[in-house]
């Protein structure tokens, strides 16, 4: 009879080691130069759009010099802009959509408790989408797998330190959230990154508790964001996928939240226990609180995500997602397209694309839905911040 070959942890650190070196490698091909991300330029069709205006009106503004007017390419002269100067246009044509003088920034949490959903994906999306359109958004990424931190060109296990995460607030060392914000590739993006490491934070908030009972577990990332409120307008929160400690401060911090939820049938039935187990926390989180401060969110949305057209049974699981959620449900369906798999072997987004080299019709396919989606929750901040304002 042959040995048994026992995977130890011997072996578990070898594979561990290995898979890390892969993935620097894979960064510095696919990142390239220095092994950065870089932000696309934008056309001046592409600034229009962003605007709401035609392209005429955009020539005009530049001659008229009282905007960036970004620069002419060698060849053939086209006009470019950069993610700064399409993200002054922005502002300077989506005044009725920028966060209103005195209100503070809203909070979304992009969550499920399952895996491969398309959660991270979403939040980045989201942050990108938005900052295009002339928001200033801080990303936190609270999930120790630093995928979030790896759209942005982060490597966790090398490249983020613990001062760069929420790990500070969990542990009881700092009560302010800013000393772990960095700038990003991005502009218009400010990141507090994760790493594994954060996993010890699932042990440090609950021995918090028990060490100390002023303590609220629930409520530590939430109090940290107190002194950033001000100085950002959205705030986008990629939580694990898992009901944790850590998940716990992510939707207890939020003031929407975003569920993406592929048609199928075992997201489906997964997504059923999300609700299940955080109906159940929240009621016995709001039995700690008094009544005007129990928790509520200003908006809850549903994403269809990674719908593929070609799946029978799509059309069924998509009718029981409707039945279920009704209103919460988002009129936009982002497709599992080669686009979105293409470029999440890239470390990116479809946001991130300079140039596509598949078929356009798909690419635009995934780019609208993704546009229409970030739209949607822009409609949703605007009509929390009026809401907000009327009732002050």
């Amino acid at each position: 009879m042959s040995p048994r070959h026992l995977i130890d942890m011997q072996r578990i650190h070898a594979i561990s080691a290995r898979a890390s070196s892969m993935v620097e490698q894979i960064r510095g091909r696919l990142l390239a130069p220095e092994s950065r991300k870089v932000a696309p330029v934008f056309s001046t069709a592409q600034v229009a759009a962003l605007c709401g205006v035609d392209k005429p009106h955009v020539n005009y503004r530049v001659n008229k010099g009282d905007l960036p007017s970004g620069k002419l390419t060698p060849n053939g002269g086209k006009r470019e802009f950069s993610l700064t100067e399409a993200r002054i246009w922005a502002r300077t044509y989506r005044k009725d959509k920028m966060r209103p003088r005195g209100q503070p920034a809203l909070c979304i949490a992009v969550a499920n408790f399952k895996g491969g959903v398309s959660k991270t994906t979403s939040a980045m999306i989201l942050a990108q989408g938005l900052s295009m359109r002339g928001h200033r958004v801080l990303a936190i990424d609270i999930d120790p797998q630093g995928s979030l931190t790896t759209l942005h060109g982060i490597l966790p296990e090398t490249e983020v330190s613990e001062d760069m995460t929420i790990a500070p607030l969990c542990h009881g060392a700092s009560d302010d959230i800013t000393p772990a914000i960095r700038s990003t590739y991005w502009d218009g993006i400010d990141l507090v990154a994760a790493a594994p490491f954060l996993f010890s934070a699932e042990f440090a908030l609950p021995a918090r508790q028990m060490s100390d009972s002023s303590v609220r577990f629930w409520d530590v990332l939430n109090q940290g964001l107190e002194s950033v409120r001000d100085l950002y307008d959205v705030i986008i929160i990629d939580t694990p996928p898992s009901l944790s400690y850590v998940t716990i401060n992510g939707l207890w911090a939020a003031d929407g939240v975003v569920v993406p939820v592929p048609p199928s049938g075992l997201d489906f039935a997964s997504s059923a226990q999300f609700w299940a187990l955080l109906s159940d926390l929240g009621a016995s989180l709001d039995e700690q609180e008094p009544e005007d401060a129990r928790k509520a969110f200003d908006f809850l949305h549903i994403l269809l995500s990674r719908v593929d057209h070609t799946d029978t049974a799509s059309p069924a699981v998509r009718q029981w997602i409707q039945a279920t959620y009704g209103e919460y449900v988002l009129p936009v369906e982002i497709p599992k397209t080669s686009v979105t798999s293409n470029k999440a072997a890239e470390f990116a987004t479809v946001y991130d694309i300079q140039k596509y080299e598949g078929a356009v019709k798909t690419y635009k396919r995934a780019l609208d839905a993704y546009d229409r989606f970030v739209d949607l929750v822009e409609e949703s901040l605007v009509e929390a911040w009026r809401a907000r304002r009327t009732a002050v």
